[in-house]
């Protein structure tokens, strides 16, 4: 591609995001730019890695003798392509989205929650906001697709739809207000990008959210519904097996395409699941990267990939949750989770815990002393 293609798909990506809100947007136009996106992703930088890993090599410590830190250190060098990677600038994205499946009963709690949650994050009172806070990271919350008015309606400005229609009865929503979520998850993003962010994260909230994460899960795992999907919010053993049961029946009933993820979030995806999944592609697109929080994210994440294989190098995951089929999701993504911390909160509070783990990272690389400036002989 010439340098004048690039700068005209540059410019159009630009002029899209610009826009107030996307759901004035067509098809087609949707379609041009996620493609866009996608073909802005590259490979990390090998070289950039290399240099990384020959620094912690010098470092006065036995080879490898920091794990992941080391592990962490050399993904950030190849992400920024940059063999002295910067995080300063951190920040969470919330997206909010409710799910018309929850009329299936299955959730213990109502739907009122979204919002209040929501208002919560806005307030500053929920844990995210406690732990972001202790990591030095902002939360940027956004209504994707909420169910509930929000108050004031300048709050609603980024909202696809009212919520996702009911997955066990047909698609959650069109193939155009699919991409649409994903593009504002990618408009959001690349805001976040051009404020200085330097790495972002997942979170959402949405009551009945892990309903649609777990049919995802299992519908690109191959796993049955019960090896994936957990109690939620808390559901009991009768609860559990009907949610297992809805969870199949909207799979049946909606018969997507394996090879088509833009078709998948639309029918038994989410609204706040398809922003988190075009945060990922625009953070690949922009060379940053983006910590995964619990199993609503990493869903997202099998979406993202799936549309772009690529932007599963830029993808940090943070933890390894309750929820069964988190784990199944991260093994489909051949991702590794850096902590075991019996999470299952969502709204990214694995991923600000994580953040810590890349500042260490980021500190060892940067100042701990080399054998030779400190005249420690090597072996």
């Amino acid at each position: 591609m010439s340098k004048t293609e690039l700068n005209q798909d540059k410019l159009f990506l630009e002029k899209f995001y610009v826009r107030e809100n996307l759901t004035e947007t067509s098809l087609e136009e949707c379609q041009a730019a996620l493609k866009l996106l996608v073909q802005g992703v590259k490979d990390l930088d090998k070289k950039a890695m290399e240099a990384v890993q020959t620094r912690l090599d010098s470092l006065t410590k036995p080879l490898g003798s920091l794990g992941v830190l080391e592990e962490i250190a050399k993904r950030l060098g190849g992400i920024q392509r940059n063999p002295w990677p910067e995080i300063e600038k951190k920040a969470v994205l919330v997206m909010a989205g409710d799910h018309g499946v929850v009329a299936e009963g299955v959730s213990a709690f109502p739907q009122e929650v979204t919002p209040q949650m929501f208002y919560n994050f806005l307030n500053g009172g929920a844990g995210i906001n406690v732990l972001s806070r202790h990591a030095k990271a902002e939360v940027i919350c956004t209504d994707v697709g909420m169910a509930f008015p929000l108050d004031p309606p300048e709050l609603m400005r980024h909202r696809v739809m009212n919520g996702t229609h009911n997955m066990a009865q047909g698609p959650a929503m069109s193939r155009q207000e699919a991409l649409q979520s994903l593009l504002t998850g990618a408009k959001i993003a690349r805001q976040a990008i051009d404020s200085g962010f330097r790495v972002l994260a997942t979170g959402e909230v949405g009551i009945g959210n892990t309903t649609p994460s777990a049919a995802i899960i299992s519908f690109y795992t191959g796993l049955p519904a019960q090896d994936v999907t957990g109690r939620g919010t808390g559901l009991d053993d009768a609860a559990l097996i009907h949610k297992q049961e809805v969870i199949t029946r909207s799979i049946q009933v909606n018969q997507p395409n394996p090879q088509d993820g833009v078709d998948v979030l639309s029918k038994i995806g989410g609204l706040e699941i398809g922003a988190l999944a075009g945060a990922i592609l625009e953070a690949a697109h922009s060379q940053v990267p983006i910590v995964l929080d619990g199993v609503i994210s990493t869903a997202a994440a099998l979406i993202a990939t799936s549309i772009c294989p690529a932007a599963r190098f830029y993808l940090i995951p943070s933890h390894s949750s309750v929820e069964i089929g988190h784990v199944a999701a991260l093994k489909q993504l051949e991702l590794k989770p850096i902590m075991h911390l019996d999470f299952r909160l969502g709204e990214g509070t694995g991923a600000a815990i994580a953040f810590h783990l890349l500042d260490a990272s980021i500190h060892i690389l940067k100042e701990m002393a080399t054998f030779e400036s400190a005249g420690v002989s090597n072996k």
